[in-house]
C-alpha cells in the first residue's frame, strides 16, 4: 500500500481531532446539566491524555492495522476525545477489505462502547440495552462503508495506473522497434541503391587504373560511364532519400520488377562485365514477387563486379503462374585483380530478409572449381478464374 503524503496524513488526522472534540463537547455539555457523569477530573485530565495516545498510535494503522485498530477500539471506551481515532482505524482496515478483520473489529468497537457507562454514567433512562448500541452500530457501519467504497476506489486507480504503465511500456517497445525497423529499411535501400551503382562505377574506375594499353576512345567511353553511373547513384539517393522523409499519407513511387532486369545487365556490361540473360519468365508476376526478383539480380550483378572481376555471369529468370519465379546468378569466379570495393556485409542478410519476407528461399554458395551461385525460389500463385 503506498505511503500517504503529508496532506494526506494532515486532513486525515484534523478529522479524527475533529470528530473527538465534538463528541467531548457534547458529552461536557451533558454533564453541564446533570444528564451524565464524566468522572471528575478524569474527563479533563485523563480523558486527553488516553486520546493523544490513539492518535499517536493510528499513525501506524498502516503499518499493523489489525493490532492498532483493535487496541485504539478498546481505548476509546475510556475517551470520548478518542472516538475519532476509533473510527478512523475502522475505516482504514475496512479498505482492506477482508470480511474477518472488520467483523473483529467492528464488534471491539460496540462492544467497547457499552462499557463506556462505566466511566461516563447516564442519568437519562433508555428504552433497552439495543438502543446504547444503536449510535455505535450506525457509526461503525458508516466508517466500514466508507473504507470499503475507499479501499474499491484505490484498487481501481491502481488497475488503472498499472495498465497505464503496461501501455506506456509496450508503447515504448513498440517505438523502439518501429525505430529499429525504420533503420534497418533505409540501410536496405540505401544498400539497394548505392551498391549497384558504385560498384559498377568501381569497376569502371579499376579498368582505368589497371590497364595501360586504352584507346582514347576506350577511356573516354568509361570515363562517361563513371560520370553517368555517379550521376544516377545520387538521383536515385535523392529519390530514397524524398521517400524516406515523405509522409505516411503519401505513396511511394514505382518499384522497380523483373521487366527492368534487362536494363541492370545492360549496366553492368557497359562497366565491362560478361554477362548473359536468359528470361523465359510468362506472364507478369505479383508486385512483391517481381521487385524481389530485381534486388536478387541487383545484388548478384553487385557482388560479382565486387568480388569476381574479369568473370562470365550468367543470369537465369525463369517461371510462370502457378510453378513459382526462379532466379540465378551464377558467375565462373574472379579472373583480373581488380579494384577492392569496400563490403557492407549486409547485402546478402538484407536479400535474405527480403526473399523470407515474400514467402520465398534464397541459397547461395561457392562452386566447386571457382565461382559463386546465388539462386532463390519465389512464390507465384496462380490467379483465380
Amino acid at each position: 500500500m503506498p505511503r500517504l503524503g503529508p496532506w494526506q496524513q494532515s486532513w486525515r488526522l484534523a478529522a479524527v481531532v475533529a470528530i473527538g472534540a465534538i463528541t467531548w463537547v457534547y458529552i461536557a455539555a451533558m454533564a453541564a446539566k446533570g444528564q451524565v457523569s464524566v468522572g471528575g477530573s478524569w474527563y479533563y485530565h485523563g480523558d486527553p491524555l488516553v486520546a493523544l495516545g490513539c492518535l499517536v498510535l493510528a499513525l501506524w494503522r498502516r503499518r499493523f492495522p489489525l493490532t492498532v485498530a483493535m487496541l485504539i477500539s478498546v481505548a476509546s471506551t475510556a475517551s470520548t476525545l478518542a472516538i475519532g481515532s476509533a473510527l478512523l482505524v475502522l475505516c482504514s482496515i475496512s479498505t482492506r477489505r477482508r470480511p474477518l478483520e472488520i467483523g473483529v473489529v467492528v464488534v471491539a468497537y460496540i462492544a467497547a462502547s457499552k462499557f463506556s457507562v462505566t466511566f461516563f454514567p447516564s442519568e437519562v433512562t433508555t428504552p433497552g440495552n439495543w438502543v446504547e448500541l444503536l449510535v455505535p452500530a450506525l457509526t461503525a457501519g458508516i466508517a466500514v462503508a466508507v473504507g470499503v467504497a475507499v479501499g474499491a476506489r484505490r484498487d481501481e486507480v491502481w488497475t488503472l495506473r498499472q495498465r497505464a504503465d503496461s501501455a506506456e511500456r509496450e508503447q515504448a517497445a513498440r517505438a523502439a522497434e518501429a525505430r529499429v525497423l525504420e533503420r534497418n529499411r533505409i540501410a536496405r535501400e540505401m544498400h539497394d541503391v548505392l551498391a549497384h551503382r558504385v560498384s559498377l562505377v568501381a569497376m569502371q574506375a579499376g579498368v582505368l587504373g589497371h590497364r595501360d594499353n586504352l584507346t582514347a576512345e576506350e577511356v573516354k567511353v568509361l570515363a562517361q560511364g563513371i560520370a553517368d553511373g555517379s550521376h544516377q547513384a545520387l538521383e536515385e539517393l535523392r529519390d530514397v532519400l524524398g521517400v524516406l522523409r515523405a509522409g505516411p499519407e503519401q505513396p511511394e513511387p514505382p518499384q522497380p520488377s523483373i521487366d527492368r532486369i534487362p536494363e541492370l545487365v545492360a549496366d553492368a556490361r557497359a562497366s565491362g562485365l560478361a554477362v548473359t540473360l536468359t528470361d523465359t519468365v510468362e506472364g507478369t508476376p505479383p508486385e512483391l514477387t517481381g521487385r524481389t526478383g530485381y534486388r536478387i539480380v541487383q545484388e548478384g550483378l553487385t557482388n560479382a563486379g565486387k568480388h569476381a572481376p574479369g568473370a562470365r555471369v550468367r543470369v537465369s529468370v525463369e517461371g510462370v503462374a502457378g510453378d513459382g519465379l526462379r532466379v540465378q546468378i551464377r558467375d565462373s569466379g574472379a579472373v583480373t585483380a581488380g579494384i577492392r570495393v569496400p563490403s557492407s556485409g549486409f547485402g546478402l542478410l538484407g536479400l535474405a530478409e527480403r526473399v523470407g519476407l515474400a514467402g520465398g528461399e534464397l541459397d547461395h554458395h561457392a562452386v566447386p572449381g571457382g565461382g559463386f551461385v546465388l539462386r532463390a525460389q519465389l512464390p507465384w500463385p496462380e490467379r483465380n478464374r
